[in-house]
């Protein structure tokens, strides 16, 4: 077996978790079979044959090439947030993307995309595949010391903080997934149970359809609006939102809404709404943790 074929085997033995760790480090299935692409034309022009460990060294290259690509993203700024979900025709089917953004996890796809170039890496590499951090550092130029705490501040962003007593934030999140469960439904009568009566909904200019500023009063308007957005909250997964359980809306991985919520007595008494870009950028978000 000549050395291009030998080399082209052990990449294709690979293949699937080099695509997994592109897919993370840029949240888009197109980008990221780009990434592989472009590691397999690096590793065809070096040759593999006198790596002792390939695996490692195929996950470095492609390591290396996504985290140019979230650098070349964070010069030119990302394409704007209200165009960002748009179709644009080629790449994989939209529907497939939606499959593996939902496999993922949409809130830590959300996540993760607020993460630095070189945060995202160190998380991505050492807390989802368990990399060693003295082989991250090299790909950022820092010590492995460095390295590690660069990953911290990154596990520290993915996961939050909690101010709120975990006890309420269990209650938030049982009315926030009924709320959902009934969105997603069209329920209209599950969705009027979970709301208080005078409950109040807001949302601004960015959410449509028109170029004002939206607001309801009541539960019975507030859940004929959500059952009508059924197909839309598909794409929505919980997530803590400034603190608090509400919902991210990301339709293929990326952030397009979010949603917050005021609850008491185990009913929502506020919805508020935010999707214009400047205001999204302020939002503090971060994982749920798992249920127990």
């Amino acid at each position: 077996m000549d050395e291009h074929a030998w080399s082209k085997e052990r990449f294709e033995e690979h293949r699937p978790r080099l695509k997994a760790v592109a897919y993370r480090m840029l949240g888009s299935a197109s980008e990221a079979d780009d990434a592989v692409q472009e590691a397999w034309l690096r590793v065809d022009r070096a040759g593999t044959s006198d790596i002792e460990n390939p695996g490692g060294w195929l996950t470095t290259i492609v390591a290396r090439v996504c985290l140019n690509m979230l650098r070349t993203r964070e010069r030119r700024r990302e394409e704007p947030l209200e165009t960002a979900t748009a179709d644009k025709g080629d790449g994989p089917d939209p529907e497939q993307e939606a499959l593996l953004a939902d496999s993922v996890g949409l809130a830590l796809l959300v996540v993760l995309d607020m993460l630095s170039p070189a945060e995202r890496l160190a998380f991505v590499l050492h807390d989802m595949f368990a990399v060693p951090f003295d082989e991250i550092a090299p790909m950022i130029e820092r010590s492995p010391t460095a390295t590690r705490q660069l990953a911290s501040r990154a596990r520290r962003r993915v996961r939050g903080t909690a101010p709120a007593p975990e006890v309420d934030r269990t209650r938030q999140r049982r009315v926030v997934e009924a709320f959902l469960a009934a969105a997603r439904g069209g329920d209209f009568d599950a969705l009027v149970a979970v709301l208080h009566p005078d409950v109040v909904f807001r949302a601004d200019r960015a959410v449509g359809p028109t170029p004002e500023p939206l607001v309801f009063h009541g539960a019975e308007a507030v859940a004929r609006g959500a059952s009508a957005a059924s197909e839309r909250v598909r794409f929505s997964e919980p997530a803590l939102v400034n603190g608090s359980v509400g919902l991210v809306m990301a339709p293929r991985g990326r952030l397009f809404l979010v949603l917050e919520f005021t609850i008491e007595d185990d009913r929502i008494t506020e919805i508020d709404v935010i999707a214009e870009p400047d205001r999204l950028r302020e939002v503090r978000l971060a994982l749920l943790d798992s249920p127990a």
